[in-house]
C-alpha cells in the first residue's frame, strides 16, 4: 500500500470532497479518483461514498481513517528521527492531555530542554482516550494522561495526584444549589464520587470536559465548578476565583505512560520525574 494513496485519502477526508483534495494536492481530480479506487482495491472495501453535498465515510472508511492517520504520523516521525536536526541524538514523542500541560507537560519540556539538550521533543495534545490509541499505534512514545493503561510493553508511572476543589466567582456562592454550577467531567471515578456527595443535586445545566474551558466559561459567565488547584491557583491569588472551603474535595490520579523500548533511550526521564521539584 502506497503512502501516496493514504495521503490522498486523508486529504479527501480533510477537505470534504475529491475536487478540493485535487486542489490541495495540486493534481487532477481524475488522479484523486484513481488513487482512491486503488486504495479501496487494496483494502478490499469501499471507504468513501460520493454525494452532491460532499463525501461520506463508510463504516470501513471510519475505521480505516484512524489507521491512515497513524501510518501517516508514523511516517512523518520516521523522517524526523532519521533526519534529526544537527546536534540531536534522539527524539521524544510526548502526548499530553491539555489540562496537564501547565503542571507537568511544561515542566517536562523545560527540563528536557535545559538538562538534555540533545533530545528533540515533539509534543501532541489530545484527550486521554486518544492518547491511549496513539500509544497503541506508535504515534507517540509517552503520554501524560489521566487514564491508567495495561497495554503490553508499556510502563505506567503514577505521578502526584491533583486535587479538585470547588471554586466560584463569588465568595458567598452556596456549596449546594448554585443555579450557575458548571460540571467538570473529570472522569468516571470523579463522577462516581461527585454523585455520592451530591446525591440530592440536580443535573448541571452546563458540562465541560476540560478544566481550562471551565475556567474560561466562569470568567465569561460566572458560577462555580470543581477545578484542579494547580490550574486555578493564579486566579485565586488575583481574586477572580474563590475556594468554597465547606465543600468536599476530590483527587484525580495522573500518570505518565511510556513505551518500554523508547524509555530505554531516555534514562534521564525517570530521574526528572523523581526530582523533588517536579510536581
Amino acid at each position: 500500500m502506497s503512502l501516496v494513496l493514504i495521503k490522498t485519502f486523508l486529504s479527501i477526508v480533510e477537505t470534504g470532497s475529491l475536487v478540493k483534495a485535487s486542489r490541495t494536492l495540486n493534481i487532477t481530480q481524475s488522479t484523486v479518483t484513481s488513487r482512491l479506487k486503488s486504495l479501496e482495491i487494496d483494502v478490499g472495501q469501499t471507504l468513501i461514498y460520493r454525494q452532491k453535498s460532499g463525501i461520506v465515510l463508510t463504516s470501513a472508511g471510519i475505521k480505516f481513517h484512524r489507521y491512515a492517520e497513524a501510518m501517516n504520523n508514523m511516517w512523518q516521525q520516521a523522517m524526523l528521527e532519521t533526519s534529526l536536526p544537527k546536534g540531536m541524538e534522539a527524539v521524544c514523542n510526548l502526548g499530553c492531555d491539555p489540562d496537564l500541560w501547565p503542571r507537568f507537560g511544561r515542566q517536562l519540556a523545560r527540563k528536557a530542554h535545559s538538562e538534555h539538550a540533545t533530545t528533540a521533543l515533539t509534543v501532541h495534545h489530545a484527550a486521554s482516550v486518544q492518547l491511549c490509541e496513539w500509544l497503541t499505534t506508535g504515534v507517540i512514545d509517552a503520554a501524560l494522561t489521566y487514564r491508567q493503561t495495561t497495554l503490553p510493553n508499556m510502563t505506567t508511572l503514577e505521578l502526584e495526584a491533583e486535587e479538585l476543589v470547588l471554586h466560584a466567582t463569588h465568595p458567598d456562592t452556596p456549596v449546594r444549589g448554585d443555579p450557575n454550577y458548571v460540571y467538570f467531567d473529570a472522569g468516571p471515578e470523579f463522577g462516581s464520587q461527585h454523585a455520592s456527595e451530591y446525591a440530592d443535586a440536580g443535573i448541571a445545566n452546563h458540562t465541560f470536559g476540560s478544566a481550562i474551558w471551565v475556567m474560561d466559561y466562569l470568567k465569561d459567565c460566572g458560577g462555580s465548578a470543581y477545578l484542579p488547584t494547580h490550574l486555578a491557583a493564579s486566579h485565586v491569588r488575583e481574586g477572580n476565583l474563590f475556594i468554597l472551603e465547606e465543600a468536599p474535595t476530590f483527587t484525580r490520579k495522573v500518570y505518565l505512560v511510556t513505551n518500554d523500548t523508547a524509555l530505554e533511550s531516555w534514562p534521564w526521564l525517570p530521574a526528572i520525574l523523581k526530582s523533588p521539584n517536579f510536581h
